[in-house]
Order: C-alpha cells, then sequence, then structure tokens
C-alpha cells in the first residue's frame, strides 16, 4: 500500500516514513527541502533497506504538487508535515508562515479531492491549545487564542480540514503532538536543526558538543514546580509510530466519524531544567546554561491526556525521557562524525 508523506525528510517525517516502511507500506516522500536535508534519505535507506522515492517541489506551488500527486493517485492516503514550526521565528515573519502552512494545505487538500485520496492525516499541534484552563488537555479542551502565528495557523489548518470533511468523501485524522525529541535508536536519522536551533533538544546537545557556546532557558519566573516551562517531551519514534497506527484505524475503518482527533503525548508534564537534569544524568556532560528572560509566545505549561489515543489507536510510549535524551545526544556524536 502506498503512502505519500510531505515533509518526509524534516525530523517527525523521516521517523515516520521508518515506522512505515518497517510496517508494510511503500512511501512516496515530497519535500522542499527548505529545512532539513536530503541526507534523511540515506538514513531511512540505512535502517529500512530502501529508499523511498522522493519528489523535490514546493507544495505551495500548486502545479507542482498536481503533477506529482497525479502520479501516485493508487496512494491510500497522505501524511502531511510540511510546514515551519518555529515559535519565535513565527513571530518575527508571521506572513512566512501563513504563507506556507496554510497555503500548502489548502494545495494538497486540493489535490486530495481532486485525485480522490482517501484517508489524510494531519500533523498538528498542542499548541492549539494556547494557555489551556485545564491540564492535563484532553481532544475536549476548549482552545485558547493561540499565542503565536505558527499556532494559530495549525489551529487554522484544523478548521480548514474540519470544513473540507463535512462535503468530501475522505477520512481525516488530527494528531496533536506534544514536543517530539529524541533520534531513532540506529543513529542513522534525527533532528538535523538548519542554523541556529529553535527546539530545546538539540540546542541541548550543539551546547554539550561545542557547537553552541551557552543554551538560555527563557524565564525561571513562571508558575511552576521550578519556575520553568512545562511541556510534554515525547520521543520521536513513539510519535511515528502513533501515524502508522492512525492510517491502520482508517484503513480498517475504525474511525467514528471521518474527521477525528487524537492527543499524543506521554501524559507527564516535564520542565525545561528536568530535561536538562536528565540529559546530564544520561550523557555525562555538565551543561553550560543561563537563565534570560521570557520569550513572546511561549505556553506556561501543557501536557497531554493520551487516553483516547491508547484506547482507539492501541498506541503506548515505548521510550523514557532518559531513552530520548540519550539518543538525542547519540545522533548529536553521530552528526559531528558525518560533518552535518
Amino acid at each position: 500500500m502506498k503512502v505519500i508523506v510531505t515533509g518526509g525528510t524534516g525530523y517527525i517525517g523521516s521517523h515516520t516514513i521508518v515506522d512505515l516502511m518497517q510496517n508494510g507500506f511503500e512511501v512516496v516522500c515530497i519535500d522542499n527541502l527548505m529545512r532539513s536535508k536530503e541526507y534523511a534519505l540515506s538514513g531511512i535507506e540505512k535502517i529500512t533497506g530502501t529508499k523511498p522515492v522522493f519528489h523535490y517541489i514546493d507544495l505551495c506551488n500548486k502545479d507542482a504538487t498536481f503533477d506529482v500527486i497525479s502520479g501516485h493517485k493508487d496512494a491510500v492516503g497522505i501524511i502531511h508535515f510540511a510546514a515551519l514550526k518555529s515559535v519565535g521565528e513565527s513571530v518575527e515573519q508571521p506572513l512566512l508562515y501563513y504563507h506556507n502552512n496554510v497555503d500548502s494545505l489548502l494545495n494538497i487538500l486540493a489535490a486530495v479531492k481532486e485525485f480522490d485520496i482517501p484517508n489524510f492525516v494531519f500533523s498538528s499541534s498542542c499548541s492549539v491549545y494556547g494557555n489551556a484552563d485545564e491540564l492535563p488537555v484532553t481532544e475536549h479542551t476548549l482552545m485558547q487564542k493561540a499565542e503565536s502565528p505558527y499556532a494559530h495557523t495549525k489551529q487554522i489548518g484544523e478548521d480548514i480540514i474540519r470544513n473540507f470533511s463535512k462535503v468530501h468523501s475522505s477520512q481525516h485524522i488530527l494528531l496533536r503532538y506534544f514536543n517530539p525529541i529524541g533520534a531513532h535508536p540506529s543513529s542513522f536519522i534525527g533532528e538535523i536543526p538548519i542554523d541556529k536551533p529553535n527546539n530545546l533538544v538539540p540546542y541541548i546537545t550543539q551546547t554539550a558538543i561545542g557547537k553552541m557556546q551557552q543554551l538560555t532557558v527563557f524565564g525561571d519566573d513562571y508558575e511552576t514546580r521550578d519556575g520553568s516551562c512545562i511541556r510534554d517531551y515525547i520521543h520521536v519514534c513513539d510519535i511515528a509510530h502513533a501515524h502508522t497506527l492512525a492510517l491502520q484505524h482508517l484503513l480498517h475503518k475504525e474511525n467514528e466519524s471521518n474527521i477525528e482527533v487524537f492527543n499524543l503525548g506521554t501524559g507527564m508534564g516535564v520542565s525545561v531544567l528536568e530535561v536538562i537534569e536528565a540529559f546530564e544524568k544520561v550523557s555525562g556532560q555538565k551543561l553550560n546554561y543561563t537563565i534570560g528572560p521570557r520569550r513572546a509566545g511561549d505556553v506556561v505549561a501543557v501536557y497531554a491526556d493520551n487516553t483516547k489515543a491508547e484506547v482507539r489507536l492501541g498506541w503506548k510510549c515505548q521510550y523514557s525521557l532518559e531513552d530520548a535524551m540519550l539518543s538525542a545526544w547519540n545522533w548529536e556524536l553521530k552528526m559531528r562524525e558525518l560533518g552535518l
């Protein structure tokens, strides 16, 4: 069975391709390599023994999108990752984020309609909840005002798909994942930040290995147990496997409606300072970090109630925080060896 994965050379996309291929799917990868490297395809091949078909296009180009999808009309589904994802950058360049994240979604959904692709899985985010009134958040937790243009594009994306689902026969799943970290245990793929890292864990590993001089923790005066922001950090391989299960859920017609939402998180909130402590423990490295001011766009605390995904998809997290931090450190060492 053929699956189209957009943003497939990216961090979560590449790990999901591995999981799909290891579960019997044929994968077609689409990416414009704006925030990723083609090396991911080689890493996928090293793990699975097969390199996925790759199309280098920008999904904001509707004609190019249609040209590619028309050649894969036999696909059983599309998993749509392709999007820009930096909270800070989205605050600085909102128009870039609205253009890239919304236009690409509109074009891929137009292709779903044109070529009658039956299943669609969307990469959403816990950022859609904003500063939630209740924790942990469930799929029924009311969304608050988006704290960044990035988060707003995910809210808009969900609304677009929800409205599309009312008039088209395709089946849809929205996966709201929390904070993916870590790397594949093989160290053949992982997160490859372009320029300065935007996420906490690659910033930690780059500081430990000497690429960055110092890590800044953005705020220690939040109303949390140690003053730093709290997130639900989840191993990327656990996130990846949930996409395979979501697609199988649709293929087996186990969905209750033609659009369903699932949280993907561990169910545990971990602070930034606790992540640093876990890294120091598994790596044996003392991290050079300082406390800085709060960062615009950051939510104070958010973590998941993952009961629905566990019950309906049969999904459970297999990796701990320490597993994730060790795999991230091993991947950083591997990147140094590869010159990435």
